[in-house]
């Protein structure tokens, strides 16, 4: 469970962006590890997990785009239910905020990831660890 640099990119809500910006990245062999989007109508925030985040977010930036770099825990969890509501539980006794958070799985997987932002990435490691 590695505390990883996640990229938040602000890009214009329109067809052709996401994917010139995916280009980018994979024109310089960056591998995109997850990927969420929050749009509004004109805007969107596209978060990325890569495996070359300062060379990704120097790359972004000559595209002119705003980019922000974050700390974020990356967790893998098993794929059964009440995973997720023991790992909020455990950081919410330890007053810990979750200030986002996005994941993946399918039924066939026995794992999924998991990817938070909290306000204390350090100690969330820590308690997720034990």
């Amino acid at each position: 469970m590695p505390i990883q640099k996640q990229l938040s990119v602000f890009m214009p809500n329109r067809p052709g962006v996401l994917a010139k910006t995916c280009a980018v990245l994979s024109e310089n062999q960056i591998n995109i590890l997850a990927l969420a989007i929050h749009d509004t109508v004109d805007n969107a925030v596209v978060r990325f997990l890569v495996d070359h985040p300062t060379k990704a977010l120097l790359l972004l930036e000559q595209e002119s785009l705003y980019v922000l770099e974050q700390e974020v825990v990356v967790v893998e969890i098993k794929n059964v239910f009440g995973e997720l509501t023991r790992i909020c539980q455990s950081l919410a006794q330890a007053d810990i905020n979750i200030a986002y958070a996005y994941c993946t799985g399918i039924t066939s997987q026995e794992y999924g990831c998991l990817v938070l932002k909290t306000d204390n990435p350090e100690r969330a490691l820590d308690i997720l660890s034990r």
